[in-house]
């Protein structure tokens, strides 16, 4: 909790602070990268650095902690810190890496702000740092525990044992340890970061949901070959697509993240978009294999039926389950494919039952249509659930 003195000083400077956000964190990323380019090369998606995405999350999650602490002082932000955790720990971030972003921060606010950083203006913001890094170091070393990890130490080699196109821009890999050991369980939802040495040198990361059971068996990843080509926006799926066949090695993180089923028993509504449908099938894989006893509705849109990946899969695994009803819209149908199913995803003819709980995946401009539409038909706030592949920009947005 902040401290009352920083509390009265941080709800005075907010706004200045968050009008100048952006910048700051512009020129904070300008810095840590002057003084450590290892990082740009070797830890930063530099294809989110070059479009910007990932300063404008870091402005929007700083703002909105600053925001809850003054607010609502007696709550914290664990959804959003839980989610950013998560990321972090696949990407093996460790304690001493908030010492170096602290560094560079604040020299970055001080730069920007200029007379407006008084001592006490400093202090109170440096206590906003340390309340949210420090709360991120817990919940991350707690994920390091929970994989049997020493923090950071996430890295394990792959062998690719197949890979099968499914449409023209996705492939699916499948992989198993390399030295022989069992594959970590992992739990419906979760990803996995991939590391590669790119033809430049650098070891630049990605995040891909894990499909299939979520048992210690093989690993199956479906990567989509992200417009851009070579550029820094796709260069990992491009690479991946160009590079990686049977036999070859692959550098996976440990599982992580927080879009994982409640396994109360729940009605479930499933509702993905494009390559979003990942962690929706390792869902209902799971739900299949436990017998999940109410209703599950699953939604899905996409260009059309050839884009669609894993829809065999999508819609097989859903007709495994005793009370589910598959539902994929497309923009551009088969003949025959029913009307109210073309065009983007809408729900307004879909029953929704009492007290379901809601899993998103897919663009933020879906995720936040079917949200409202959701919210619209009386799905509590709550027990709405989402996943962001990339920098969370729901919150830079709102």
């Amino acid at each position: 909790m902040l401290s009352e003195t920083s509390t009265a000083t941080v709800r005075t400077t907010l706004p200045a602070v968050g009008a100048a956000i952006g910048d700051i964190a512009d020129l904070f990323y300008r810095k840590l990268f002057d003084a450590h380019p290892e990082l740009l090369r070797d830890l930063f998606n530099r294809g989110n650095q070059a479009s910007g995405t990932q300063r404008r999350a870091l402005a929007g999650s700083i703002a909105a902690f600053a925001t809850q602490l003054v607010e609502h002082p007696g709550t914290r932000p664990d959804a959003m810190l839980g989610r950013i955790a998560n990321k972090h720990a696949s990407l093996g971030i460790t304690a001493p890496q908030y010492e170096i972003v602290h560094t560079h921060l604040f020299a970055a606010i001080t730069e920007v702000l200029g007379d407006a950083v008084t001592p006490e203006v400093a202090a109170a913001w440096d206590e906003v740092y340390w309340l949210m890094a420090n709360a991120l170091i817990a919940i991350e070393e707690r994920l390091y525990a929970q994989q049997g990890v020493l923090a950071g130490d996430v890295w394990r080699e792959w062998t690719v044992v197949s890979r099968t196109e499914d449409t023209p821009a996705v492939a699916t890999f499948r992989l198993t340890p390399a030295d022989g050991s069992p594959a970590p369980a992992f739990r419906p939802g979760q990803y996995v970061s991939v590391q590669v040495e790119l033809p430049d040198g650098a070891r630049q990361i990605r995040q891909y949901s894990l499909t299939g059971a979520p048992g210690g068996g093989p690993r199956s990843l479906s990567v989509k070959r992200v417009e851009g080509g070579e550029g820094p926006d796709g260069e990992v799926s491009a690479h991946l697509h160009a590079r990686l066949r049977a036999g070859d090695r692959l550098r996976l993180s440990a599982p992580y993240g927080d879009l994982v089923l409640d396994d109360s028993g729940a009605p479930l509504l499933l509702a993905s978009a494009g390559i979003g449908c990942t962690p929706v099938l390792s869902m209902l894989e799971h739900l299949a294999a436990e017998g999940h006893p109410t209703r599950v509705t699953v939604v899905h849109g996409d260009r059309s039926p050839a884009d669609h990946a894993l829809r065999t899969d999508h819609a097989a695994l859903t007709e495994k389950l005793p009370d589910a009803a598959a539902h994929f819209w497309y923009e551009d149908p088969e003949p025959g494919h029913p009307a109210e199913r073309t065009g983007h995803v809408d729900l307004s003819g879909l029953p929704v039952a009492p007290g379901t709980r809601a899993y998103l995946c897919g663009p933020l401009p879906f995720m936040r249509a079917v949200r409202s539409q959701l919210l619209g038909k009386g799905v509590a706030a709550a027990d709405i659930h989402y996943e962001v592949f990339g920098p969370d920009m729901w919150l830079a947005q709102d």
